[in-house]
């Protein structure tokens, strides 16, 4: 096996590095994270510094991969460590640089390791981390990170000896719903009112909305879904990395995995939603709107992805981080993992032990949401595989 490090994803053939990438996942493919490259998204000004890893068989075709970042903040992670930082740093070291195995700016589960399909799929698995690992001691790097990692990977990195993190986001999973009516018939009687209430308020004030995937994006399409995103971090005085160039980037070589969802008005486009489509997944990333109007967030971001994921037979819509709002509209409490290395031995026992009991505190919060859930007891969905 040959190993390799790489500071940029154009050195990687982009037809190798997707074969290793399953079920379509819009966000581990070459195209995304190259788009994030080439656009300035990632690198020196917002300290997401690539350092892929390679692994390649003797007749020099591609059979594992890790996207790795050497990280100057924990910005864009949506694992939070800064308390992590601050009590480093009081012990007179430095947090940052820290690596981190993740998809910048995107807090969606999925795998880390890209592992060709083979016998020696575990071989490669473990020489990934071990690379990953000794990467981190030659460049004194504070810490490890894995980010958002599957139930396999998962697994892997608790064997190698990683700390996890237990997180919780809120998502939405189809058992096999004909439409969205059969999707709400599954609510109690109340919630299902509740729900119908704030389509109806959508509808009477009269917006129309419209789906367009990547191939058939417009320029003005994009430089919508660019400003409605750098819209909303301008209003929660936040840090817009994406750009205009990103987006007409995985418009033109990502197709249909872009998903915009418009809401017009007065034939003006007021408000909008940018997902990615995966094999049998929806993503919802980011929304943003002209002026307030009353339950469009949640029809743009959440009813509009529902009944897309329906029609395609999507078996998962992640609407990304927090917002336990979303419960009631029928995204349920989904566990989240992470891993950790921390190189200070005495500070990691330290973070062993709170991750200990935040764990107890995450499972408690996880039990008390569902309590919140809106559906009939017998008819509650079931986490998505991947979860489990």
């Amino acid at each position: 096996m040959k190993i390799h490090i790489c500071q940029r994803l154009d050195e990687i053939d982009k037809e190798q590095w997707n074969r290793l990438v399953p079920a379509r996942n819009p966000f581990l493919r070459h195209e995304f994270l190259n788009a994030l490259e080439h656009n300035n998204c990632v690198g020196e000004t917002f300290g997401w510094l690539p350092h892929h890893i390679t692994i390649r068989d003797d007749t020099d075709q591609l059979i594992g991969a890790c996207p790795l970042y050497f990280k100057y903040n924990s910005y864009g992670e949506f694992v939070f460590d800064w308390s992590w930082a601050e009590a480093y740093e009081r012990m007179g070291k430095a947090y940052y640089p820290k690596a981190v195995s993740a998809i910048p700016y995107t807090p969606a589960t999925g795998p880390r390791l890209l592992l060709a399909d083979s016998d020696n799929r575990e071989t490669i698995a473990r020489n990934l981390i071990q690379t990953a690992l000794e990467l981190s001691h030659q460049t004194s790097q504070s810490s490890l990170h894995w980010l958002f990692t599957d139930r396999a990977d998962t697994k892997r990195l608790k064997d190698a000896g990683f700390m996890l993190r237990l997180g919780c986001q809120l998502h939405w999973t189809n058992p096999g719903y004909r439409d969205f009516d059969d999707f709400i018939d599954s609510f109690t009687s109340k919630k299902r009112k509740n729900l119908n209430r704030e389509r109806r308020r959508v509808q009477e004030q009269g917006f129309k909305f419209r789906i367009v995937h990547g191939h058939e994006a417009t320029e003005q399409d994009l430089e919508l879904a660019s400003f409605f995103y750098t819209s909303t971090f301008d209003k929660k005085w936040g840090t817009a990395t994406l750009n205009t160039g990103f987006f007409n980037e995985v418009a033109e070589t990502m197709g249909d995995q872009l998903v915009l969802f418009f809401a017009d008005l007065d034939d003006r486009t007021v408000a909008g939603s940018i997902c990615f489509h995966g094999e049998d997944a929806l993503y919802g990333r980011h929304w943003g709107c002209y002026e307030d109007y009353h339950s469009l967030h949640f029809e743009t971001c959440y009813y509009q992805g529902i009944e897309y994921a329906i029609r395609h037979k999507l078996k998962l819509f992640e609407p990304g981080a927090q917002g336990e709002h979303k419960i009631s509209r029928g995204f349920l409490p989904t566990p989240t993992w992470s891993a950790h290395w921390i190189a200070d031995k005495q500070f990691g026992i330290a973070v062993n032990d709170f991750l200990q009991r935040e764990q107890r505190a995450m499972r408690q919060h996880i039990q008390i949401l569902n309590e919140s859930s809106p559906y009939h007891a017998e008819k509650m969905p079931p986490l998505a595989e991947h979860y489990q």
